[in-house]
């Protein structure tokens, strides 16, 4: 009776009913599938039962909070005799990549800190993994990228354009130095050269310290360009050429562990793992977040 009565209503419960046992059938593949993958990584994902912890550098570094959180859950767990940083990063903020590098340089005085390089490990990656006691990195990885940029859209024609006048009232010179909507003075466009160049320096510095090489050394490969893994090795900014499992054994001999190997890998916050859940139900519906995102990265 009620199909024939609200027909619309009716084939909107039907659609409903239909997508939710969809997503619920989709939870149920995707959650066996993280469990079958991650038995197949390092069979003791879940399990404090392992012997070398695998911290994970994933993507733009905009937070070191969690990476430091883990850094220190290894470096406190009596079980655990290295730690291998495992960056796959085209580097991020300064602030978080020297916090996570400051925590790197402290961990490795009390256990084997090893970095294994992914695809990509440039920049800030590349910075953090100069705080470990050896980088292990693939023939093509990319890495390097030494150095630090500073950039913004100069809109003041388009604002001209449209009609926008800026308005500004400021407390002192530069305060509204690097506005958007307006030209560089040269004076400006000096200190900002100032700020990039020292901490261009504090980047060169510390990344001579930590790989044992002479500041004038690196300041040299320090130019901006990024590098494979196998010229990295030539250059010395990388130890050995390997993948993962490579570092793992490299990581077990240096820290004088006996028998099997067994990475294991943080616990994952319950929060974050239904975060990511969502994000792999929904990722081929709700395109537009996809586009925001990669917009995000372009302008971070």
């Amino acid at each position: 009776m009620f199909a024939r009565r609200h027909p619309f209503l009716f084939f909107l419960c039907v659609i409903c009913g239909c997508f939710t046992l969809g997503l619920l059938a989709l939870s149920g593949v995707a959650v066996l599938g993280a469990i079958a993958v991650n038995s197949e990584i390092s069979g003791a994902m879940a399990s404090s039962r392992g012997n070398i912890g695998v911290v994970e550098v994933t993507g733009p570094i905009i937070s070191s909070k969690k990476i430091i959180k883990d850094i220190q859950g290894f470096k406190d767990d009596d079980t655990i005799k290295a730690i291998i940083l495992r960056v796959d990063s085209p580097g991020g903020g300064i602030g978080p990549s020297q916090e996570i590098y400051r925590e790197l340089l402290k961990t490795r005085d009390a256990k084997t800190v090893i970095a294994s390089m992914g695809s990509v490990a440039a920049s800030g990656g590349y910075y953090i993994a100069c705080a470990t006691q050896g980088i292990v990195a693939n023939s093509g990885t990319i890495t390097g990228s030494i150095g630090v940029i500073m950039e913004y859209a100069n809109l003041e024609q388009i604002a001209k354009k449209i009609g926008i006048s800026p308005v500004v009232i400021k407390s002192g010179e530069y305060k509204d130095m690097g506005s958007p909507t307006r030209e560089l003075k040269e004076s400006e466009k000096q200190l900002f050269q100032n700020l990039v160049d020292e901490l261009h320096a504090q980047f060169v510095s510390d990344a001579a310290a930590a790989r044992n090489m002479e500041t004038d050394a690196m300041a040299k490969l320090a130019d901006g360009r990024v590098y494979t893994g196998q010229t990295a090795m030539k250059l010395k900014l990388v130890d050995r050429i390997g993948n993962m499992d490579d570092a793992v054994q490299w990581a077990g001999q240096m820290a004088g562990i006996e028998g099997e190997l067994t990475p294991v890998y943080p616990k994952e916050d319950k929060i974050t793992l239904f975060r990511r859940l969502a994000e792999t139900l929904f990722q081929d519906v709700n395109w537009g977040s996809k586009l925001s995102k990669s917009c995000r990265y372009v302008f971070n």
